[in-house]
């Protein structure tokens, strides 16, 4: 029995010793079904917990939630998980999620983000929505822009910028909402009337930082909100990072506008190079502390440098067909002319009046290329003849 032994409890042991579950009643017994013990689980479990995970995958959630409830279910972090079932009300959580808009959306859904299942262990038990948008629909085509909280005025200009013009281009922008290079890309966003994501790391009930309200509630309704935490819970200094896995897994690829070598948006884009997505990274002022940690991605090779939506999307979009224009300096006339005309020009000095020989002597061209070089430029209004020979025309 894949190295399992019951005991007279009825769990299963691990022959080494380690307790893991065992279902020995209907699944249903307690009348939840599988969307209520989601909701359960990601009220009793933290964030990327690999063996709940794991267990859910085996047995089902409607079981994994039932004989923890119960007591049945013995595993080495059974008392952790049982350590919030005091406070558990999974209706309060669907009412309030349900008051705002919002909703839990769960594997099989027909709007769970595939993206975040290429988390293999680490993927969300559900996911917490608040949006009446679809939430498949809305990250088909997606770009995570992340930097800095203490972001420049560079880079909060880039980041806006970015922000409106991938909207522009019919792309969603995500981020997680916290000062600095997030709300300058999702407010980019909202100002091109496109659509953006906000994914926390609490409640999609509760408004941090406190100072985005107004944002938020515009996220909302022009976009989603995101979290795998039920409502009302409130953010904590590991639960950011947890979420950043969520934001690299939701969208096609990566963009760090800034960062110092130890900022979060560094994490999320190891977390996006960890999932084969591919990494942007806008470069700032070498001289400038909250863009050396972009510079090392590009330095390492582990991200590609763009200086615009269009370059993002190149990297991004379809192969072959969402490619940037080419940067190219200024067309001057002179770029114009043909090789051999453009050298009878550079061999003649502005203002001085030059025959056809001394001409072909400076550009090292026989005499009639030089003549028909001349009847050229007179045409375009480079050269003029007179008595004695040709002369420039200074422009």
């Amino acid at each position: 029995m894949d190295g399992l032994i019951v005991d007279s409890r009825g769990a299963r042991m691990l022959a080494g010793g380690s307790v893991v579950a065992l279902p020995r009643r209907p699944a249903d017994d307690l009348g939840v079904d599988e969307r209520y013990a989601r909701a359960a689980l990601s009220r009793l479990v933290e964030p990327v917990d690999k063996s709940m995970v794991g267990l859910v995958e085996r047995y089902g959630a409607v079981t994994v939630f039932a004989d923890l409830r119960s007591g049945v279910l013995q595993h080495d972090r059974a008392r952790h998980w049982r350590a919030r079932l005091g406070r558990l009300d999974v209706e309060e959580d669907l009412r309030q999620a349900a008051e705002l808009g919002g909703r839990l959306v769960c594997p099989g859904d027909a709007e769970w983000p595939p993206g975040v299942d290429d988390l293999g262990a680490r993927r969300p038990l559900a996911l917490w929505v608040r949006g009446r948008q679809s939430l498949t629909e809305v990250l088909a085509q997606s770009v995570a822009v992340v930097g800095s909280r203490a972001a420049t005025s560079y880079g909060s200009h880039v980041g806006a910028e970015l922000g409106a013009e991938l909207c522009d281009r019919g792309w969603t922008v995500v981020s997680g909402a916290a000062y600095g290079i997030d709300a300058c890309a999702h407010k980019g966003a909202l100002a091109a009337g496109g659509r953006t994501v906000a994914v926390l790391a609490c409640g999609v009930d509760v408004t941090y930082p406190a100072g985005h309200r107004a944002l938020l509630e515009r996220v909302a309704e022009e976009g989603a909100i995101v979290s795998e935490l039920p409502p009302r819970e409130a953010p904590m200094r590991g639960r950011f990072l947890v979420r950043n896995r969520l934001i690299a897994a939701m969208t096609r690829g990566t963009v760090v506008v800034e960062a110092s070598p130890r900022s979060g948006a560094l994490n999320t884009a190891g977390e996006a190079i960890a999932l084969y997505r591919p990494v942007l990274a806008v470069p700032g002022p070498v001289t400038s502390a909250m863009s050396a940690g972009v510079h090392q991605l590009v330095r390492k090779g582990m991200a590609e440098l763009v200086t615009n939506a269009a370059e993002v999307i190149e990297v991004v979009g379809r192969i072959g067909e969402d490619l940037a224009p080419e940067v190219r300096g200024p067309v001057r006339q002179h770029d114009r002319l043909g090789p051999d005309v453009a050298r009878v020009l550079d061999a003649m000095p502005v203002r001085a009046v030059c025959e056809v020989e001394a001409i072909a002597t400076r550009a090292g061209l026989a005499a009639d290329t030089v003549l028909a070089g001349l009847e050229t430029l007179v045409e375009q209004g480079w050269v003029e003849e007179v008595l004695g020979g040709w002369r420039r025309i200074k422009k």
